[in-house]
């Protein structure tokens, strides 16, 4: 009785790592229900690749992009624009921004200046800087996957291999082209919202009737691409004409019809997947930095307690106090990190102090030396890093054969 007693106390303070695996196993193996993907600015760094003698990730993330946009804008022609727009940050008494958020401030300066100025700023400037930022961005995104054995590969299979009843649904917010290589590669068939083949257009109706087969996967690109763009007349295209401008990361502003078009769109998926009955969202690689998208997600979730949401969250956890506390007051979102999780609203730290002999190795968990309990074991929860996310369900990918 005292051993049933300290083990159920034991449940109450911590998580058990393999409960929540078997969770996602069985929500990436399940043909019946509404399965989604969110892919974050976190995920390239999974693929890693050697320049200069140094190993390095395919693409920076957003802070990596920030320092080289920084160095590239203070050492070109733009360089005293563009510390005048830096010094608004420090007269505002904000944080230094990154890549993103240095965008938005163009791009509203750029709306209000009409055909004067915005603090100083003219539209034409703000327009250059706009320019040489997206310019910037695009030629670090602009990469190949390294081999046919990368995370996104991985994922992909895992994504064409099983008969569903629903498509999977793939959200990202980057602007890269490393998920449609991968499907491709793979040959899994997926619809991104663009009809045609020389010069593809947004159609609209296509993705709100969504009459496609199961096995086409859906593929939506909430920050725009690398390959979509705008001609002078306000189309917008997959693939581009010369004069036509690149469409990366919308500011949320309140842009013309046609530039906010594709970005709502999006949104719209995103909004329209999170109220289906039973859907599970599982996000990756995304900081949760992004107020908009955020409430999107949790409203979502609110509104709908069919639904469920795990966010797994690179590294420790204390590095996310505000997704703590946005989970702690929605039971159908679980933030999981690699020490310890939100589940159930309850913050609490994986399984620690438990003997070797009863530790159960799998590619989810890894058990390490507990220091605060010589000669016991506590648990990291791996599922939290993209590459093993990615061979986890390329696992079921093997064991769906061996069924069949």
């Amino acid at each position: 009785m005292l051993l049933s007693l300290r083990a159920y106390s034991q449940q109450l303070t911590y998580h058990e790592p393999h409960v929540q695996a078997d969770y996602i196993r069985q929500s990436l193996s399940h043909d019946k229900r509404p399965i989604g993907v969110f892919i974050g600015a976190g995920c390239p760094l999974g693929v890693r690749v050697t320049r200069s003698g140094r190993d390095e990730p395919l693409i920076p993330d957003i802070a990596g992009m920030t320092v080289h946009v920084d160095r590239v804008l203070r050492s070109s022609a733009h360089k005293n624009i563009y510390e005048l727009v830096q010094k608004h940050f420090s007269d505002d008494g904000l944080p230094v921004p990154n890549v993103e958020q240095l965008l938005s401030h163009v791009r509203f300066l750029k709306q209000v200046a009409g055909k004067d100025k915005a603090r100083n700023i003219s539209a034409v400037d703000a327009e250059t800087l706009d320019a040489t930022i997206c310019n910037e961005l695009a030629k670090m995104a602009d990469q190949r996957l390294p081999s046919l054995e990368t995370p996104y590969h991985k994922l992909a299979a895992w994504t064409g291999a099983i008969n569903r009843s629903f498509p999977v649904e793939i959200f990202t917010t980057n602007y890269d082209l490393l998920i449609e290589e991968a499907l491709e590669s793979n040959r899994v068939p997926y619809f991104d919202g663009f009809i045609g083949a020389k010069d593809s257009f947004l159609d609209l109706q296509a993705m709100e009737g969504d009459v496609l087969p199961p096995r086409w996967a859906r593929l939506w690109k909430i920050h725009g691409s690398l390959t979509w763009s705008e001609d002078p007349s306000g189309n917008v295209h997959r693939g581009g004409t010369s004069g036509s401008r690149r469409l990366i990361y919308p500011s949320h502003l309140k842009y013309d019809e046609s530039r906010r078009m594709p970005y709502l769109a999006m949104l719209d998926r995103l909004r329209g997947f999170v109220r289906q009955p039973a859907s599970v969202l599982i996000v990756s690689g995304y900081s949760f930095s992004d107020d908009h998208l955020n409430e999107i997600i949790v409203q979502g979730l609110q509104g709908n307690a069919t639904a469920a949401a795990f966010a797994l969250m690179y590294g420790t956890l204390d590095n996310y106090p505000s997704l703590i506390q946005l989970a702690q007051n929605r039971a159908n979102l679980s933030v999981l990190g690699a020490d310890k999780a939100v589940i159930g609203t309850r913050l609490a730290e994986w399984t620690r102090g438990r003997p070797a002999t009863h530790c159960q190795t799998s590619s989810a968990i890894e058990w390490i030396d507990d220091p605060d309990q010589p000669g016991t074991k506590k648990a990291l929860f791996m599922l939290v890093d993209f590459r093993v996310l990615a061979a986890f369900a390329a696992d079921l990918v093997g064991e769906q054969q061996r069924k069949a």
